[in-house]
């Protein structure tokens, strides 16, 4: 079966899920974190690429990135593997591939449900089990939001500056954490990222295809299966 074509747009944001092949661990120490940062950084200035949320999992990342043009996401993911592989492989004398073959993703409906996926994304590491809370997780860019912890990486959407001005936006956005998320939004999640479909409405996945040109839809047919990914 031949592979869907990658559904990115200019200015359009995408939630991006890379995982570790066989799920196996792609990070070992904090050094190894840090560097994956750096570089993603990099790459993101390179190819005009604004990232809005991540998290870096042991086995996996999330990334809710937007492009200048439509390829750019396509060229930090490659730029950033490329480079990321190479470093794990000399650092502990390892061979082959770190990651999947292809990475996940899906269009984000800026206005229902980008700071859905803030909170989905920066929420990763509660759900895992490794922390209580997600302010005590370091690799994620929940202490920006949260607390206005200094962090490069990051780039502050416009709706995420709209829930207020210094400290009242910092306290509104601890607040959308205050409850826990609907598992049947964090199923659709899930299923958007892994079928490749907008996160959106209908209104929203109609104006895609119009964008795109052509129809999107699941692969398989009847209703997707139930996901079980973080």
């Amino acid at each position: 079966m031949p592979r869907k074509p990658r559904m990115y747009m200019a200015g359009v944001p995408a939630h991006i899920v890379q995982r570790g092949n066989n799920r196996d661990a792609c990070f070992f120490k904090d050094e190894d974190y840090r560097i994956y940062k750096g570089w993603l950084s990099d790459a993101c200035r390179r190819y005009g690429v604004e990232l809005y949320a991540y998290v870096l999992m042991t086995n996996h990342v999330h990334l809710l990135l937007a492009p200048e043009r439509k390829e750019g996401i396509s060229l930090v993911i490659q730029s950033v593997g490329r480079r990321y592989v190479q470093y794990v492989n000399k650092t502990y004398r390892r061979t082959g591939t770190l990651w999947e073959s292809r990475h996940k993703s899906s269009l984000v409906q800026a206005e229902e449900y980008l700071l859905t996926c803030y909170r989905y994304i920066e929420l990763n590491p509660v759900r895992a089990g490794m922390v209580k809370h997600p302010a005590d997780y370091p690799w994620s860019s929940y202490r920006y939001h949260a607390y206005g912890e200094p962090d490069s990486l990051v780039s502050s959407h416009p709706l995420y500056l709209s829930l207020g001005s210094g400290e009242d936006r910092l306290h509104a956005y601890r607040e959308l954490f205050r409850g826990g998320m609907d598992p049947a939004l964090i199923q659709s999640i899930r299923n958007a990222a892994y079928f490749s479909m907008p996160l959106g409405n209908d209104r929203y996945r109609q104006q895609i295809e119009k964008a795109l040109g052509r129809k999107i839809g699941f692969d398989a047919r009847g209703r997707p299966k139930r996901l079980e990914e973080r």
